[in-house]
């Protein structure tokens, strides 16, 4: 063990272990396999519906009849592009944001991407490193390892030589070293994770939402649809007339689509977060983006840049060697903090100051230390922890906090014997560092504060530190913070009321912050939390969305569900807008296909009880769907909205599918009795239905495309004229079986149609009222879906 200690694995050892495949080869989280996506947007079951649809006309009908199977083609090699195009993004943006790993190789310490690491591998660690594999610990100095995300327990676990290390827990304090003892698939987290998800591993209200619609759906196309094909054999004087009837009112109840815009949201979505430099590891955390009303902030690294400078050294007594003490304690870490670097950049170590036992620093307990052979027990840590409270000393600190510098004590204690109970501390000196506020932080917050977010800062610094930097930048409550060790912690219904109450809070323990999270959520928040820092890990991960630095400890950009590759704060509000604009635009298109979903469904009762022949051929349904919903849904699903979601997804959009359905249904049927009863033919019959249908459904879309801009009005004014040169046009007219013959039925279509779109907009008003939004007709207003 000590020659491996001292020399790793040597390169022929190495590549004997790649030989056999003992590499550690894990996928992705943020990506699925070309087959998967193939698998997910062709093999449906609504496409198998459809396919077995198509073969019954190509036999049965005439191929005109058949275009909806070309439209599934078309929808599933949109998707299928889509979402490589995705994962093209996804995939990229991971292996930027993989944190290299330190290993040791022929005695030389180097750095290694994750997926290279083999069985045997001698890993070092530092604190805010990720273990990625299971080890066996040969070397530890004060090496502290947080295993909550594997077994729930709160308090970081001292590791020593011989000691077993899991795959998915952290390093939080202290330096040490593992051999590999178990990687790739064979891994403890990597089996977990194999358990636990594939893909999407946060929860989607969209995507269940989706589901249930499916769910309902099927339960009642099974029943009306055999209703259908029953009253169609029955009644129908030729077979191949018969089949075509059932099958376009059986396609028409089918929402094909509503899946595939759905995927294609989140594709494009994952897409143009990339082109921002923004990776998303779970696709659903799109949709999160849109729900989040509160928002947790780390000051450091998040409101304030990641690095710091030294200000200056206040040495309290004269006697005491400060800056000896203070060059001794900052170079003792290979792996040192920001806080600690800028202290080291201005004291080098000194000579003859040897240490005899340490104490890594840890966001628990807020300082580091270190005992030296004939110096004595030394300290270096937050001032409000260190010194004591009413000392000239600690006045001073506290004054210094308030204006917005990080302020630090260092000092003499008895003993390190034990951490947790240091004892009374001598203190020596104030250090003061600086930190720069990042200069896109205000508009940023200003963006948020306009959306009616709610932001919190939560910090492990000095809060009136970070009151300071709060206030500066015009955060709504900031100049009253609160010092999070004065909270309860026992009582969460308290400490609910207290976050809802307060804004800026200060000296927060990292298992306080995972609590404020919990607590935030149990008042019904959606919350999002960022954070750049190993005492950010727990709280990210509880978090409804965790949002993580790229400069980031490892940890915490293992553990977030979006990772801001290039640290650019501003670009948090573009993250929201694209999560915003995904829900809406997919509750809204979700309203076009299920409102042709339920005239399809009330359509194929009526004609399955009456016995007559279905209003219209399958040809029909695919002009009229792809010029009210096919190609406008495509547009909307990728529009820009900054509505922020709400929950109730579901029962929002059958609200106003269901009786917008009805509506068309009745409208139509209506049309096509009274062109019945005018002794007309079958075609123009038919053709009166599917003017009634055209400007029915037509309306609807003009209904939901609200808030009208340019590119809205032109498309549905595009639709419109696309189907008028449908109806008139002799090769588009013959193609599609339109034979607008008998002027006095297709004046009363036009009529019956114009008749259920007043309807259709006192419907649509009725629901939105009940759902609580404000329905504008100008054209700068804005509708709240």
């Amino acid at each position: 063990m000590d020659r491996l200690a001292e020399r790793g694995l040597t390169t022929g050892e190495v590549a004997e272990r790649v030989a056999r495949g003992q590499v550690n080869e894990v996928r992705r989280r943020s990506s699925r396999s070309l087959w998967a996506i193939i698998r997910a947007n062709v093999l449906t079951l609504f496409n198998g519906v459809i396919a077995a649809l198509w073969a019954l006309i190509m036999i049965f009908g005439q191929w005109q009849d058949g275009l909806f199977g070309l439209v599934i083609v078309a929808n599933s090699a949109i998707g299928i592009v889509q979402e490589l195009r995705a994962k093209r993004t996804l995939d990229r943006l991971a292996v930027v944001n993989e944190a290299p790993v330190r290993v040791r190789r022929d005695g030389v310490d180097v750095e290694i991407p994750p997926h290279r690491i083999v069985l045997g591998d001698l890993i070092l660690l530092g604190p805010g490193d990720r273990l990625l594999v299971d080890g066996e610990m040969i070397g530890s100095d004060g090496l502290e390892v947080d295993e909550s995300l594997l077994t729930g327990e709160a308090d970081p676990v001292h590791k020593a030589p011989g000691d077993q290390v899991l795959s998915g827990s952290f390093a939080v304090a202290g330096t040490g070293c593992h051999v590999a003892t178990r990687v790739g698939g064979d891994a403890y987290a990597a089996r977990l994770a194999e358990e636990a998800s594939k893909f999407n591993l946060s929860h989607s209200e969209l995507r269940a939402g989706i589901t249930r619609f499916i769910t309902y759906i099927t339960w009642l196309v099974i029943p009306i649809g055999a209703l259908l094909v029953w009253s169609q054999l029955k009644e129908a004087d030729d077979f191949g007339q018969a089949i075509t009837g059932a099958v376009a009112g059986i396609v028409t109840m089918i929402p094909e689509g509503l899946v595939l815009m759905t995927s294609i949201a989140f594709a494009v979505g994952v897409v143009r977060l990339g082109r921002r430099h923004c990776l998303v590891q779970e696709l659903p955390a799109i949709e999160v983006l849109a729900r989040v009303d509160v928002l947790c902030l780390d000051k450091t690294g998040t409101l304030t840049a990641g690095g710091m400078s030294l200000g200056e050294v206040r040495p309290l007594r004269d006697d005491l060697p400060v800056r000896d003490a203070l060059g001794a304690l900052a170079n003792l870490d290979r792996d040192p903090n920001p806080t600690v670097q800028a202290i080291r950049a201005e004291h080098p170590g000194p000579s003859g100051w040897t240490p005899t036992a340490k104490v890594p620093f840890s966001s628990a307990r807020k300082w580091s230390g270190a005992e030296f052979s004939g110096q004595g027990a030394w300290v270096l840590g937050a001032a409000d922890v260190l010194l004591t409270p009413g000392t000239p000393a600690y006045a001073e600190a506290d004054e210094l906090a308030a204006t917005g510098l990080r302020v630090l004590a260092l000092g003499r204690a008895a003993s390190l014997r034990d951490p947790d109970d240091l004892g009374p501390v001598e203190a020596a000196a104030i250090v003061v560092l600086k930190q720069r506020i990042r200069p896109e932080a205000a508009q940023t917050l200003r963006y948020f504060a306009e959306q009616h977010v709610t932001i919190k800062v939560i910090s492990g610094d000095n809060p009136e530190s970070v009151s300071a930097i709060a206030t500066s930048l015009n955060i709504p409550g900031a100049e009253h913070a609160l010092d999070a060790r004065t909270l309860p912690e026992n009582d969460p219904g308290k400490l609910a009321e207290i976050l809802d109450a307060n804004t800026v809070f200060g000296r927060v323990t990292p298992q306080q912050k995972r609590l404020f999270v919990g607590a935030l959520q149990s008042r019904g928040h959606t919350v999002a939390m960022t954070g750049d820092g190993v005492n950010d890990v727990l709280a990210l991960k509880d978090a409804d969305l965790g949002v993580a630095m790229g400069s980031g400890s490892g940890a915490t950009r293992a553990v977030a569900q979006v990772v801001l590759m290039n640290d650019d704060f501003s670009s948090l509000p573009s993250v929201v807008a694209e999560g915003r604009r995904v829900l809406a635009n997919i509750e809204r298109v979700s309203s076009l296909f299920l409102t042709k979903t339920f005239y399809a469904l009330v359509l194929s009762l009526l004609t399955g009880v009456i016995g007559f022949a279905f209003p219209f051929a399958p040809r029909h349904s695919t002009l009229v769907n792809a010029l009210t919903i096919g190609i406008p849904a495509f547009f909307l699903a990728l529009a820009p909205s900054n509505e922020r979601a709400r929950s109730g997804f579901v029962p929002r959009v059958l609200r106003l599918a269901i009786p917008a359905g009805v509506v068309c249904a009745i409208a139509v049927y209506l049309s096509y009795l009274l062109a019945q009863n005018g002794g007309s033919s079958l075609a123009e019959n038919r053709t009166a239905a599917v003017i009634t249908l055209f400007i029915t459904t037509w309306w609807v879309l003009v209904l939901i495309a609200r808030p009208y801009v340019w590119w809205r009005i032109a498309l549905v004014a595009a639709m419109a004229a696309l189907f008028a040169l449908a109806v008139t046009v002799p090769f588009s007219r013959e193609f599609f079986a339109l034979a607008p013959g008998d002027l006095g039925d297709d004046l009363v279509a036009v009529a019956v149609g114009l008749l259920a779109s007043a309807v259709l907009t006192a419907v649509f008003k009725i629901v939105r009222s009940s759902d609580g939004t404000v329905v504008h007709n100008g054209p700068a207003a804005t509708l709240r879906s």
